[in-house]
């Protein structure tokens, strides 16, 4: 009983100077807070969609296709009439959901799968780490479309096949600092006391490799967008007329001379959302790498 609440007490001020160590970083380089503060007000768009859109996403009109920007329509109207600042709004909410859900479900297994395998070894860590490598030798868009045209055009698809080609990268980030942090002496203190291995690796392992995960997460969360993004502008994203990004790329390439708005806006709105989330992942690599600590003086 003594044990388990003396690590309660130490937890606070753990996190409190993990937080302060989080801050230093940011402050390092002022760019991570450019990048948090622009991905917040995507995400704030994201949420208030309903609210800002000044149309219906998918009502169509065709009497005003094709119109350009204007104070009615503030990005113009595409092919049929559609306002692109509506389903452009509407196709945040639908790009980082699939981004965000996908890249939390690689996190979460991918990490379990490394830690497993680093933590085992053996027989069973070469096994995963060689159907992990097999997962990785195909490029990420490759590995999506190929799951996607199998399973058929849909969100929960999308996130499945986005989630499937993120989970190696994630079990091996996990894997490797597993394979250190199980090797030192608290952990053979924990085995000697009897504590199970999930226990050992939840409550003792975990908390020591989840910073890189979380810099891999941040990193990965922009490559799941555009990911996104490239199956729906190729026809294998979430059908139409539900707004997306890649989809309005799509939808406006064919006129890109005529209406540069089409194909403009959501373009720069990927191009804005990773920018922002590479900044993030910048702050967060500061945080996690000892060395960098160390030039801080933290």
């Amino acid at each position: 009983m003594s044990a388990v609440t003396g690590d309660m007490a130490a937890a606070p001020p753990r996190a409190n100077r993990a937080l302060r160590q989080l801050l230093a970083a940011f402050n390092t380089n002022k760019t991570s807070w450019v990048g948090l503060a622009t991905f917040a007000v995507v995400v704030a768009i994201a949420i208030l969609a309903p609210v800002l859109a000044t149309h219906d996403p998918i009502e169509q009109n065709i009497l005003e296709k094709l119109k350009g920007p204007s104070a009615e329509f503030i990005l113009g109207t595409d092919g049929f009439g559609r306002d692109i600042w509506s389903r452009l709004v509407y196709g945040a909410r639908l790009s980082l959901w699939i981004g965000g859900v996908s890249i939390l479900i690689a996190m979460v297994v991918g990490s379990l799968i490394g830690m497993v395998a680093g933590y085992f070894g053996g027989r069973l860590d070469i096994a995963i780490m060689q159907v992990m490598d097999v997962l990785l030798s195909f490029p990420s868009l490759i590995l999506g479309l190929m799951v996607v045209a199998m399973m058929g055009p849909s969100v929960g698809n999308l996130i499945f096949a986005i989630a499937l080609t993120a989970i190696p990268p994630f079990a091996r980030i996990a894997r490797a600092p597993t394979v250190s942090v199980k090797e030192r002496d608290y952990i053979e203190a924990c085995r000697a006391l009897g504590y199970s291995h999930p226990r050992i690796m939840a409550v003792h392992i975990l908390p020591n490799i989840f910073p890189e995960i979380l810099v891999m997460g941040s990193l990965w969360l922009a490559t799941a967008i555009r990911v996104e993004a490239s199956l729906s502008f190729i026809g294998l994203g979430v059908r139409p007329p539900t707004p997306t990004w890649g989809g309005m790329i799509r939808e406006g390439f064919e006129n890109i001379l005529d209406t540069w708005w089409l194909s403009m806006a959501p373009s720069v709105a990927i191009l804005v959302v990773v920018f922002a989330l590479n900044m993030i992942g910048d702050g967060l690599r500061d945080f996690v790498d000892p060395k960098l600590k160390g030039e801080r003086g933290g």
